[in-house]
């Protein structure tokens, strides 16, 4: 039965899908398959629930026994209620959406069934027969022999030596205690539970503009609530059309479902956004932001994309070693005829309005906005070009196409998506400054207002989008220099100073090319002139291995017009050529003057890899909330969580019995002892604990950013922690308990 259930999906995913790789859609297909196989199995080779479905089933008139001339499809429509119990009992099992899977079963399964001559009259389908039709399938599509999983081939099993690792901390289990292996999540349970996590997140948000929305729509002067409706009501039945085209015309209504989850969580990120907006500036008349359609593209685009990332393969996983499917980013470019550098506008100001996003989906978008920096915006045709063009005219000269964007400016801003969209302008500085109300439109942004003066105003957005490009280069640059050169510390700051020249005044070598191009030729032209052995083979065998890289960025280089060739032919044709007089200036007795290294921050998107450790703590550590997560009631709330310790506290979670309290008592008390022991000793009272941070968004240091006025539940709860645990330590202080218990690690 096994044999057959399997081959049967492997058929059915080869003729019904065209992107074979979409984990969500695959796996909806697999639960459809069971469905069929539970219904043609006698009650008494199952289990419940499903035996008690099955005889209901065969009660009301099963699939099993049909009466000869009745109608396949209207037995079909008749038995909906019946012949989808099963698929429910299914989805609740696994975590699925419902109505998603209902919609393969009836648009795509019963066709494939009906194609492929399966018949459940005749109960289950022969080997023989299906084993037939998927050598055919197998042989035209060339991909791999599936079937080798029915027979344990060792090269498609997991290591289960990895598998079985502790996530490992300072704190050991106590050896009393049985060691509970938790092995790590599949890449389907991984996308079921990012899915349920997204659309628990817009539960409660609607089809169309809130309330909130309605009345910051009323407050501009010119309502743009119409041109809303009317452009996400445009994109539904473009982005069903290419959705249908790219995965298969049966899949047309998935698509559309997914669009409206899309629709959701635009509207969602919109009203978090102009609830910023309304703070930080004091106003609430935001017409010209809302009535820019560009803005309005680029935010339902990213949007969708990020459900349509959370549905694809990409969401479980985060490496780059899973394969682009289709629908992969820029694909939503395309389908909203977007261009890459107005999309990177709204990405950051996304993910701040957002807080509820998974890690992967930040990552995710932070992977997607370097995509832009190293390349998709530097494609013919971008904004990008044009905003630097008018650089140079505004400042006067050819050397500086934004002076703002210096690289040793440490990188702090407080720029929102509606600067960057309304942007040439001034960012405001004060709160009453307000933002782009009676702004100049820009060159990039849809134009509503004459220019009042000729000269064109600073652009914010290309001084940021500068900022950011120093920083990806010089982070991909330090690593490459890691791998070759670090015997020679001395020629990183002249790779450096000559790579960020080229990005800065010969900015049309970009022109359809990657960042890490002129990276290597960079790398190799001063090694050249130093007399440093480092040839392009040793580099790209280096740059293979660094994360996120494609053989096509070295292998294809834009030579000229459609002429394509390697990177050692663009180096010495076109590179070498425009650079030869400022290469040959680091060899003589006058370089060029040395650009500064950039001032690197953390992202401020990534969250920590490891529990925190709690100041002059004795072993006790914070992780933050990690999934999977328990969905069956309702709510988020972890079932495993790390560090792997005895003692686990679950913000909103029943914590267990006194004991533990008291076992976190007694080690914060030890820990306390000793500070206070380092004080008789020190001339200096301890200084006192800092506040516990999570690295989530607007709370690193290092960038100038601050923490979001409102706080949530979880933080507000873990401050009265705080605050509960200080209280105790002075308590215990003023007692004068000195003793100290030893703990074990």
């Amino acid at each position: 039965v096994l044999k057959n259930y399997w081959i049967t999906f492997l058929l059915a995913k080869g003729k019904v899908l065209q992107v074979e790789d979409d984990l969500v859609i695959s796996f909806q297909l697999l639960l459809c398959v069971l469905d069929y196989f539970i219904k043609l199995s006698p009650p008494a080779m199952l289990k419940e629930p499903y035996k008690s479905s099955v005889s209901a089933v065969t009660v009301n008139g099963s699939a099993r026994t049909p009466r000869r001339g009745q109608n396949r499809s209207s037995r079909t429509a008749k038995q909906l209620d019946t012949d989808t119990k099963i698929i429910e009992i299914l989805c609740k099992e696994h975590d699925c959406n419902l109505d998603e899977v209902k919609n393969v079963y009836f648009t795509s399964f019963i066709p494939f069934l009906n194609s492929a001559g399966i018949l459940a009259s005749n109960g289950l389908p022969e080997v023989e027969v299906i084993l037939k039709q998927y050598d055919e399938l197998y042989v035209k599509n060339k991909d791999i022999d599936a079937r080798l999983f029915l027979n344990h081939d060792e090269t498609l099993q997991p290591d289960v030596r990895a598998c079985s690792q502790l996530e490992r901390t300072p704190l050991k289990n106590n050896p009393d205690e049985e060691i509970n292996i938790i092995l790590p999540q599949t890449p389907v349970r991984a996308a079921m539970n990012n899915i349920q996590q997204l659309i628990m997140i817009l539960n409660s948000a609607t089809d169309k503009p809130s309330d909130t929305l309605m009345k910051y729509f009323n407050n501009c002067t010119v309502n743009p609530k119409d041109s809303i409706l009317k452009r996400v009501e445009s994109f539904d039945h473009i982005f069903k059309k290419k959705f249908a085209e790219a995965v298969g015309q049966g899949w047309a209504e998935i698509g559309s479902q997914r669009y409206k989850l899309g629709v959701r969580l635009y509207y969602r990120v919109m009203e978090s956004m102009l609830k910023s907006e309304e703070e930080r500036l004091s106003v609430q008349n935001f017409s010209k932001l809302l009535n820019d359609n560009i803005f309005h593209t680029s935010l339902l685009a990213c949007a969708v994309e990020v459900v349509m990332a959370t549905y694809g393969r990409n969401a479980s996983q985060s490496d780059s070693t899973s394969a682009e499917t289709d629908l992969s980013f820029p694909w939503i470019l395309n389908v909203f005829d977007l261009k890459a550098f107005d999309f990177y506008k709204v990405i950051e100001s996304f993910i701040k309005a957002e807080p509820s996003l998974t890690r992967e989906m930040i990552k995710h978008l932070e992977r997607c906005e370097h995509r832009i920096m190293e390349s998709l915006a530097w494609q013919s045709g971008s904004p990008l070009f044009d905003l630097i063009k008018q650089s140079k005219e505004r400042e006067g000269q050819t050397d500086q196409p934004e002076p703002t964007s210096t690289p040793n400016m440490p990188f702090q801003h407080n720029h929102t998506a509606a600067d960057l969209y309304l942007s040439p302008v001034k960012s405001p500085k004060k709160k009453a400054s307000g933002p782009p109300l009676s702004a100049t439109s820009p060159p990039d942004a849809q134009p509503a207002v004459t220019p009042q003066t000729p000269k064109p105003q600073k652009s914010t957005s290309l001084s940021l989008f500068y900022k950011k490009v120093y920083l990806l280069a010089y982070r991909r640059l330090h690593t490459l220099f890691l791998h070759l050169l670090s015997e020679h510390p001395d020629l990183e700051p002249l790779i450096w100073t000559l790579f960020q020249h080229t990005l800065q005044n010969e900015y049309e070598l970009m022109r359809d090319r990657h960042l890490d191009q002129i990276m290597m030729c960079s790398m190799y032209g001063i090694c050249k002139v130093k007399n440093v052995d480092l040839r392009f083979k040793m580099i790209v065998s280096a740059y293979k291995e660094l994360c996120n890289t494609n053989q096509e960025t070295f292998k294809r280089v834009l030579i000229r017009e459609e002429q394509y060739d390697s990177i050692i032919v663009f180096y010495n044709l076109v590179f070498m050529q425009k650079l030869k007089t400022n290469i040959l200036q680091y060899a003589s007795s006058r370089p060029p003057t040395l650009s500064p290294i950039p001032h690197i921050p953390r992202s401020p998107y990534q969250f920590s890899n490891s529990p925190r450790r709690v100041p002059a703590g004795n072993n006790i550590y914070i992780s933050p909330l990690k999934s999977p997560y328990k969905f069956s009631d309702g709510f988020q709330s972890p079932t495993k969580m790390t560090p792997r310790s005895r003692i686990l506290v679950s913000i909103g979670e029943s914590f267990g019995t006194s004991e533990k309290f008291q076992k976190i008592n007694q080690m914060l008390c030890n820990s306390e002892c000793q500070l206070k022991r380092s004080a008789e000793v020190g001339a200096a009272a301890p200084k006192p604990l800092k506040r516990l941070r999570f690295d989530i968004e607007g709370t690193d240091e290092a960038d100038g950013s601050k923490h979001l006025p409102q706080e949530s539940k979880f933080q507000q709860k873990l401050a009265e922690m705080t605050s509960t645990r200080t209280r105790m330590q002075k308590q215990k202080l003023n007692d004068g308990n000195d003793t100290s218990a030893s703990e074990e690690k």
